[in-house]
């Protein structure tokens, strides 16, 4: 990945460069060379390839935040801090299943918000949620703390 991203787009160790994808779909900031329809192309091609050929897995949330706002009227929980939560219950208990460890990171959305996840992910780690206890949750992260 970091090669491709390295060869399409300048990527370096010390500024890397984020697939996020409305900046990709857009063609904005580092991705404006997908603008050539030749690069694009060729770029979509290696990427797929190289999509088929590793191994992952994808543990994702959807979330419909009018619905949400609107069935949970009373309980205002941070759209963007329950689907953390939920996806953090999804990756350990699929860490537990395989008897691994892993690691979170999350995407940088700016100063205030980023602070904001950071403190919802520690206290989740902390405490725990509904569905995840602390020493599980903190037993599945080699260092308990976010990134």
């Amino acid at each position: 990945m970091e090669a491709l991203k390295a060869r399409y787009f300048g990527s370096h160790p010390d500024d890397p460069v984020i697939f996020h994808r409305k900046d990709l779909v857009n063609r904005r900031g580092s991705f404006f060379r997908l603008r050539d329809d030749g690069v694009r192309a060729t770029f979509d091609t290696e990427l797929l390839s190289l999509l088929r050929l590793w191994r992952y897995a994808v543990i994702t949330v959807c979330l419909d935040k009018k619905a949400h706002r609107e069935k949970y009227t009373t309980w205002q929980y941070d759209p963007y801090h329950y689907c953390l939560a939920v996806l953090l219950e999804r990756f350990v208990y699929f860490l537990n299943r395989r008897g691994v460890q892993g690691d979170v990171i999350a995407e940088s959305r700016g100063g205030k918000e980023d602070r904001r996840l950071k403190e919802s992910f520690r206290r989740l780690c902390d405490k725990g949620s509904g569905y995840l206890g602390q020493r599980r949750c903190s037993r599945r992260s080699p260092q308990g703390s976010s990134r």
